[in-house]
């Protein structure tokens, strides 16, 4: 999961999907595309949605995404164009570039839509983005593990 800087929207992503997918032998891992907040908790306004959903994202820690994630997970799931541009950007090659996903395509496909960032909005973006990235994530779920 990557989004700018890894304290709003891909944690929130990552606290999702790992909530749904918790008996799975999968690794879920967020990134930001930015190293603005590198070792720093999800914004507090994250870990307060995920928390009123009955998900605890408070031992996330911040991290660039690195082109050695290509080789470690087999799906990138970014959250908007920007963040598809940038880590792209970096691919190595057309096999890398395959991994990489718009989110809201799991809901819209082909659709190309980005899940807002809500760091300068209110409270209603996070809510709003947590709600775009649970479909989402319910999606992603049933391909990774459709027997639940």
């Amino acid at each position: 999961m990557v989004c700018l800087g890894n304290i709003c929207r891909s944690p929130l992503a990552e606290g999702i999907l790992k909530s749904k997918l918790f008996r799975a032998n999968v690794i879920i891992d967020s990134a930001g595309t930015g190293a603005y907040h590198i070792d720093q908790k999800p914004d507090s306004r994250s870990i307060h949605i995920a928390k009123i959903n009955g998900i605890d994202i408070t031992n996330q820690r911040a991290r660039k995404f690195l082109v050695e994630d290509f080789d470690e997970f087999d799906h990138i799931y970014v959250m908007d164009h920007e963040n598809y541009r940038d880590v792209t950007a970096i691919a190595r090659n057309k096999e890398d570039i395959a991994k990489v996903k718009m989110i809201l395509n799991e809901v819209f496909p082909t659709e190309n839509l980005d899940v807002p960032d809500p760091y300068l909005g209110g409270d209603y973006g996070f809510k709003n983005v947590y709600r775009m990235l649970d479909e989402a994530c319910e999606i992603i779920a049933k391909k990774i593990n459709p027997d639940g």
